[in-house]
């Protein structure tokens, strides 16, 4: 038998020079030196990489930490309650790890101000006790030779530390977590490796870096709607951009405003699981459109993900079977509640929450259908209904016994059903993310009316088009509103983080 020889253990650990706490009372100034301590740290971990795969010693392990903010009330004393978020709930020390403040340098800016401004003192600004994984320490879009790891003698974890899931995790924005004996309070709903962790996510599931996602997402089901959504993207930038900067394809393929071609990039000749394609605008202030594909748990997967980036809306306009007789073929769906048979959302959000309606949101979207479509009042009932939708995880339940779910979906006066609706609302509801519904009616299964080979070819030409047009149109009414009165307070419970 071969005798195994096992390396010296590692007894020294290399780490940068440490980084005195330090005190601000203007956020972009806390937020600038946040950025320096991060690139400091994770510049530290890329060079140690770099230096064994070119044959350095390999007998130190090598660590930096993750930046942290952190602030401190000592009075009850109530800020404005109209404020989903800015404001601590109770005395108290609160803090969070920071990562990626490049990407979140505006979200940050804008939380930090709004606490200083409510509760009047500064905020610090130190390392952490959270090791920063290698992985996560390399620049977006980085590619690292795994010829490289190869020439290292010893396993990268003896090393370099890693992605822990144990720390890894949603107990705050679920509200489970537990807050040890002289632990600081969580001041956002993510921690730093929760977001590095779905920023890779989201770069592997949609083939756009993160730095493209824009705080208003619409998400659907079908690629008809992200066809026209390339096709109306492609005209606006021909034409000028219409306040819009630049379109972004899969791939990293970039269309500038006043453009009729792409200036960069080469489209992809596979796309990924879940296209992500970018309407851009200054400060994240465009529309992203990802097409998650059919059932619950891509819905769930990508509003996971999506969510550390804090956009300020998510909607889904998808096709949906209609349950009522008076129904037809194309009319709207506008759902302001949700029946849970999705079942993916079970452990994290139990069914017995109700996920309540968002009075902006429907507005906008009924606002924005109204505007399209020119009907008004009762005319505009004739082609929407608002209503509950059914989600479920069977997309074959047709065949089942009927008198188990049409009971139900009876029971709940639901009006349509899919597979992805109520995931995406009660993950916007779990992360604070307002969220809206706006349904198609492709089908009537349980009146036998389904289209045939040439209507459906007809029907999405015709249908597509308007209903990402209301889309678009009802996001743009959201983007007009300022964030404090779009985030509602709904999302909120009485024991909440300050951060949005």
């Amino acid at each position: 038998m071969e005798k195994r020889i096992y390396p010296e253990p590692i007894e020294s650990i290399s780490s940068p020079l440490p980084f005195p706490k330090q005190s601000f009372s203007d956020a972009g100034k806390a937020v600038a030196a946040l950025q320096q301590l991060y690139e400091r740290n994770t510049a530290f971990l890329r060079e140690a990489f770099a230096s064994l795969a070119a044959g350095a010693d390999t007998n130190v392990r090598f660590r930096a930490f993750y930046p942290e903010v952190g602030v401190t009330t000592t009075s009850y004393s109530q800020v404005d309650s109209r404020q989903a978020y800015g404001h601590m709930p109770t005395p108290g020390h609160f803090s969070t790890t920071i990562t990626r403040p490049d990407l979140f340098q505006n979200y940050l800016t804008e939380q930090l101000k709004l606490i200083m401004r409510n509760h009047g003192g500064p905020v610090t600004v130190s390392e952490s006790s959270t090791p920063i994984p290698l992985h996560f320490a390399f620049l977006e879009g980085t590619h690292v030779d795994g010829a490289a790891a190869d020439r290292i003698q010893r396993p990268i974890r003896d090393l370099f530390d890693v992605p822990d899931l144990d720390g890894t995790d949603d107990h705050i924005a679920n509200g489970t977590f537990e807050i040890m004996p002289g632990e600081a309070r969580p001041l956002a709903v993510f921690t730093a490796q929760r977001i590095d962790y779905s920023l890779h996510r989201l770069a592997h599931y949609t083939a756009t870096t993160p730095h493209h996602f824009q705080n208003f997402v619409l998400f659907t089901n079908y690629q008809f709607y992200i066809d026209e959504f390339v096709l109306l993207a492609r005209e606006l930038m021909a034409k000028g951009g219409g306040g819009y900067t630049e379109f972004v394809e899969p791939g990293g393929v970039v269309t500038k405003a006043g453009a009729s071609a792409p200036s960069e990039g080469t489209p992809l000749g596979r796309l990924p699981q879940m296209p992500a394609y970018h309407l851009k605008k200054p400060g994240h202030g465009g529309i992203t459109m990802v097409n998650i594909g059919v059932g619950p748990s891509n819905a769930k997967t990508i509003t996971d993900h999506i969510a550390v980036l804090r956009p300020h809306a998510w909607l889904m306009l998808g096709h949906c079977a209609g349950l009522r007789n008076t129904q037809a073929l194309g009319d709207y769906v506008l759902a302001h509640a949700y029946v849970r048979e999705d079942h993916v959302l079970d452990d994290d959000l139990p069914v017995w929450v109700p996920i309540p309606p968002l009075a902006e949101v429907q507005v906008a979207l009924q606002e924005a259908v109204a505007e399209v479509t020119g009907l008004s009042g009762y005319d505009l009932k004739r082609i929407m209904r608002t209503g509950t939708v059914a989600t479920i995880d069977n997309r074959n339940w047709e065949l089942r016994d009927q008198r188990g779910p049409v009971q139900r979906l009876s029971q709940s006066r639901a009006i349509a059903l899919d597979m992805e609706s109520a995931t995406i609302a009660a993950n916007g509801f779990r992360f604070r993310v307002p969220y809206g519904t706006l349904l198609c009616v492709s089908d009537k299964p349980l009146h036998g009316e389904l289209k045939l080979p040439g209507m459906a070819t007809e029907f999405y030409k015709r249908q597509v088009a308007q209903h990402l047009t209301i889309g678009i149109r009802a996001m743009e009414k959201l983007a007009e509103m300022p964030n404090e009165r779009l985030h509602s307070r709904k999302l909120r419970s009485f024991a909440e983080t300050a951060f949005q």
